[in-house]
């Protein structure tokens, strides 16, 4: 059995975790493993389930504390002796690909699954860093071709050295429930409301106050427009005091960090998300999956498009011009929702199926040993 190293560093509930787990869940066990290696400050460590599947976790030093977080995990990478390692958009992997250089692990794959903004402190090391990303990884990887060209460069993806590996979910557990639907209205009182929702961290990459912006001036077309917000983060109170201002606070339910995610893309009328980037985001796959119509910024991949329900606005549009699109939109649709699980599947975002040609993909790497240096 090949028993893989998974860079996952700090891995909160969200996309990156999904992402991850969705993989794991459906690749033959028997064959290929992970051991999860995890920034100790996470969160959102799916530990039980991991360790039910077979899974080991690792826990290091916060990557606040740079050479404790390096000495930890070249440690493990070391003692383990690991022949494949998968890091997942660890400040562009460069610090993980070279410890499992110098620790010997064969196949040292680097994968993209974000990009960036010029405008946003948080990325300012991303964008330094990025001309260095092909250093000591010898497979790159990417869940979007934006996302491999964002990281790798044109002529790294152009040359076929960018495998794409999408961003999955399990079609069948995401397809629309009308029970649910009905039974999650009920619970929170919405049967007589347009729901607008978002699940996601509340930190500038979301742009929630611009989304707030927009649904302000939804109210003012929509008397029974309500929206539902799932998350957490540091611009918790700017938006607090943003919906304040506007005269809203009654229309908007803020319900926190929630696990339990999966009745509310039925119970929902559409989902807003104008984010500054993304990668291929989880979501946008899931809500499309549960037939919930979904408006992302133009600068989001038009490649999360699983269905006709994904519509993509520009940010240089002001929140009236967005409010006009969306209420259209959601009055025409909400009495045809049913399911896209098939949709979803056809157009490649099924795990079951995705993960057996991850599962391929690193049995094939192992025996290529011309990969082994390749890049280095």
């Amino acid at each position: 059995m090949l028993r893989i190293a998974v860079i996952a560093g700090v891995l909160h509930s969200g996309g990156k975790r999904n992402l991850i787990m969705e993989y794991y869940r459906h690749i033959d066990r028997t064959k290929v493993q992970y051991d999860f290696i995890c920034d100790s400050d996470s969160n959102g460590i799916p530990e039980e389930e991991i360790k039910a599947l077979g899974g080991r976790v690792y826990k290091v030093a916060p990557y606040k504390n740079l050479i404790t977080h390096l000495k930890d995990t070249y440690k493990i990478l070391k003692e383990n002796k690991y022949e494949v390692m998968h890091a997942f958009d660890n400040t562009l992997n460069i610090f993980p690909m070279f410890l499992g250089r110098i620790a010997g692990v064969k196949v040292r794959i680097s994968e993209s699954i974000s990009k960036g903004d010029k405008n946003e402190k948080k990325t300012l090391i991303k964008y330094a860093l990025r001309p260095f990303s092909h250093w000591f990884a010898n497979c790159y990887m990417a869940n979007s071709i934006d996302c491999g060209i964002w990281q790798f460069g044109k002529k790294t993806y152009d040359k076929g050295e960018v495998s794409i590996f999408k961003t999955v979910i399990n079609a069948d557990t995401n397809a629309f429930d009308d029970k649910l639907r009905e039974s999650t209205r009920k619970k929170f009182g919405w049967e007589n409301k347009v729901i607008y929702g978002f699940i996601g961290r509340y930190v500038p990459q979301k742009n929630p106050l611009f989304l707030i912006d927009i649904f302000n001036e939804i109210t003012k077309k929509q008397e029974n427009a309500t929206l539902v917000m799932i998350g957490f983060g540091e611009l918790e109170n700017e938006m607090h005091d943003r919906i304040q201002s506007y005269g809203i606070t009654d229309r908007v339910m803020n319900l926190g960090r929630r696990d339990d995610i999966n009745q509310f893309y039925n119970a929902f009328d559409t989902f807003l998300l104008p984010s500054l980037y993304e990668g291929m985001p989880v979501v946008g796959i899931e809500a499309q999956c549960a037939g919930l119509p979904i408006f992302f910024a133009k600068n989001i991949t038009e490649e999360t498009t699983a269905s006709e329900l994904a519509h993509y606005i520009g940010l240089e549009e002001s929140p009236v011009i967005w409010a006009d699109k969306i209420v259209k939109v959601v009055e025409d649709y909400m009495p045809k929702r049913r399911s896209y699980a098939a949709e979803v599947k056809i157009n490649g975002f099924d795990s079951k199926s995705e993960a057996l040609r991850m599962q391929s993909f690193y049995l094939a790497q192992i025996n290529s040993v011309d990969g082994y240096e390749r890049n280095s």
